[in-house]
């Protein structure tokens, strides 16, 4: 191909499949905002990297917007459960947390293609910064979706990197990927809230992750995380322990702490 072509998502949410077929396993979701690098396309579909997680698949082409440039600046990250914009030419738009909004004015949200209004109160609010642990709490009994990054269905690590961008932390898309950054914390007793938690399977591969509650220093912690729905379990050093089935249904492999 020349020289870089890339597109944008117009929409609330979109699935990012394996596969060039509707049919496909979705192995992700775009949500409103966020940017992307055309790689590859045949007739219905594009083969997409995401600007900001290199997280790679196909997307349908009626489903986002190509442009021929990015918008210059910093994106503000929407951090309320839900926000309705005004998009004059097609209604009202709602945008799920963790969604990338770029501001023209005080009152315009642009995509670079596009335009929707809401008022500054509801953007300031809506836009304002999250606590680690508030954030979390907000996806409480959210359904667990393979692929999902929004309050209608979420996967573990769709989880923690949705509730981390609403903190103002990028982290990778992955559980896998998210274990390979931050500092690593050696007991279980040591954990702060907001730390990540990872959980490996009989081959010794990650293949869940949870973000830490409890800041008491214990050798037992509090864990939220997506595993059948977003729910609270205990932790302790040998993984998340399920109060309802009185079993390990987790097994911790190692901790590790983020920063900014």
């Amino acid at each position: 191909m020349g020289p870089s072509r890339y597109a944008v998502c117009e929409l609330s949410v979109v699935p990012m499949r394996k596969e060039p077929s509707d049919k496909s396993e979705m192995v992700n979701q775009v949500i409103f905002g966020e940017i992307m690098i055309i790689l590859d396309e045949n007739e219905k579909w594009y083969f997409i990297e995401l600007m900001h997680d290199k997280y790679q698949g196909w997307i349908d082409k009626k489903q986002i917007s190509p442009m021929n440039e990015i918008l210059p600046g910093k994106a503000l990250i929407v951090t309320s459960p839900l926000m309705a914009v005004k998009n004059w030419s097609q209604g009202f738009s709602f945008l799920p947390a963790g969604a990338m909004i770029f501001l023209k004015n005080a009152t315009t949200i642009t995509t670079g293609l596009s335009e929707f209004t809401a008022t500054e109160d509801e953007i300031k609010h809506a836009t304002a910064k999250a606590d680690i642990a508030l954030a979390s709490m907000m996806f409480l009994d959210t359904p667990y979706l393979w692929g999902g990054r929004t309050l209608m269905g979420i996967d573990c690590s769709g989880f923690s990197q949705i509730v981390f961008r609403m903190s103002g932390i990028s982290i990778p898309r992955d559980a896998y990927q998210q274990a390979e950054i931050g500092d690593d914390i050696a007991f279980v007793e040591e954990a702060l809230t907001g730390d990540l938690a990872f959980f490996e399977n009989a081959e010794s591969k990650i293949i869940h992750v949870g973000i830490i509650l409890s800041q008491k220093e214990t050798a037992i912690k509090s864990i939220i995380h997506a595993s059948g729905k977003v729910r609270i379990d205990k932790l302790d050093h040998q993984g998340i322990f399920n109060e309802e089935t009185k079993q390990y249904s987790h097994k911790l492999r190692l901790i590790k702490r983020v920063r900014v």
